[in-house]
């Protein structure tokens, strides 16, 4: 059998697997599936959703955008000269990849792709970060179609961003979108990560599976946004393994859909390993957000820094639940956690939830979580010196979400989440 063969049976064979675990689970309840405490999805019809990966025909009520008429906004506007590679799908449908370019040996392509022409890296690392007892992944992995593939051979730098968008512009479906991203020893790249509605009406279920695998002495900086229709369902599943003397510098903003739950885990498995994890949300209206973190630390003297900040407004709902894991033997662990939430009214809520779990005993675990409403002595301060309450209050939220940027130095991405938060907090003040 040849390697293109090999390539097409391996997904075949766990496409099944997936398709048969998918078949025996049931969609989670929040009152008897742990992590779904704070979010009730008993209202998604999952059978209402089409999967839909790149095909179309017979799907009924589904429509689809023209990508050439698209005037879809994405977070990531970065010009052609920016990027060594962008990889753009609609709907599953991949668009001809553009950019600078890239040294010898990288992979920027389609699992597909990837499968057929090297199926050794996609035998060896698909799946190899989650399992199918989840019922979102099982879907994702049944449904597997092209999805993305990022391979960095070792000791070789990208110098620029790679890009990396999924857009769902066909209503009534689910895009099952599944991203795999490998840096082997010594290597180093900047991948960008974009999920987008075709439209804002759109009413999809987004379901996305992610592995991160960076070798030892790597270095990774991933930044994942999603601006999906705030009717849209998401659901995700995305966890890094990270090995020795290596970095992940992880960033991730969450502005759309109207519910959904967001898993990120981060393991780091060898003696040196650092991860450092940055997220960021904004909501509105009745919009409800899910955020579960794990922090693992499975090899002595590793460090990891997670810092979480959102912004709620109308009658939204956010929940931040985080977890350290220090594994035995786990020495010399230095880890932190931290969630804050800004209430911009009175009927929005939020739940921040930190947890330690530590097996060793020379470990430093810290947290800190906080809820609050708009401070109303800086309000005043600031309206004392003759500024306009509005005005004000734009003040004193930029200024909490401020401390999310300063983690960056001078850059593409402190521009680019600066942007970000700002145009997301003029459309959720405006209201």
């Amino acid at each position: 059998m040849g390697s293109s063969a090999a390539g097409a049976a391996f997904l075949a064979a766990r496409r099944a697997r997936a398709l048969q675990a998918s078949e025996s689970l049931a969609l989670p309840t929040f009152k008897g599936r742990p992590g779904w405490e704070f979010t009730d999805i008993s209202g998604l019809e999952l059978e209402r959703y089409r999967p839909v990966n790149g095909d179309l025909s017979g799907a009924g009520d589904a429509q689809r955008a023209d990508p050439e008429r698209s005037t879809v906004a994405l977070p990531f506007m970065l010009a052609a000269a920016d990027a060594a590679r962008v990889l753009e799908q609609w709907d599953g449908v991949q668009a001809p990849p553009h950019g600078q370019g890239l040294p010898d040996g990288v992979l920027v392509s389609t699992i597909t792709e990837a499968a057929s022409e090297h199926p050794e890296l996609i035998e060896r690392h698909l799946g190899s970060l989650v399992d199918l007892d989840d019922l979102f992944v099982a879907r994702n992995e049944a449904g597997l179609s092209d999805g993305a593939f990022v391979y960095v051979p070792r000791d070789v730098q990208v110098e620029q961003p790679i890009v990396l968008t999924a857009i769902q512009s066909a209503a009534g479906t689910e895009l099952d979108r599944r991203t795999l991203i490998v840096l082997e020893e010594g290597s180093q790249a900047e991948v960008w990560e974009q999920f987008v509605s075709g439209s804002d009406q759109l009413d999809g279920v987004f379901n996305v599976v992610t592995e991160l695998v960076v070798g030892d002495a790597a270095r990774l900086r991933y930044v994942c946004g999603q601006e999906l229709s705030e009717r849209s369902w998401i659901f995700g599943a995305q966890h890094a393994e990270v090995g020795r003397d290596a970095s992940l510098d992880w960033v991730a903003f969450g502005f759309g859909s109207a519910r959904g739950r967001v898993r990120m885990g981060t393991r780091l498995v060898g003696p040196g390993a650092d991860a450092r994890v940055t997220g960021a949300y904004a909501t509105r209206a009745r919009q409800h957000i899910d955020f579960d973190t794990t922090q693992e630390h499975a090899a002595p003297n590793t460090t990891s820094d997670l810092a979480f900040r959102g912004v709620l407004q109308g009658r939204s709902t956010a929940v931040w639940k985080g977890n350290i894991i220090v594994d035995p033997g786990a020495q010399k662990t230095d880890a932190f956690q931290e969630s804050r939430n800004l209430l911009i009214s009175k009927r929005a809520h939020a739940d921040a939830i930190p947890g330690l779990e530590i097996q060793a005993n020379d470990v430093r675990c810290t947290h800190a979580a906080a809820v609050a409403q708009v401070d109303q002595e800086q309000l005043f301060y600031l309206r004392s010196h003759g500024l306009p309450e509005e005005i004000a209050k734009r003040l004193v939220i930029e200024g909490f979400l401020a401390a999310l940027v300063e983690r960056f130095e001078q850059g593409p991405v402190r521009d680019v989440l600066r942007d970000t938060l700002e145009r997301r907090l003029a459309l959720i003040l405006d209201e």
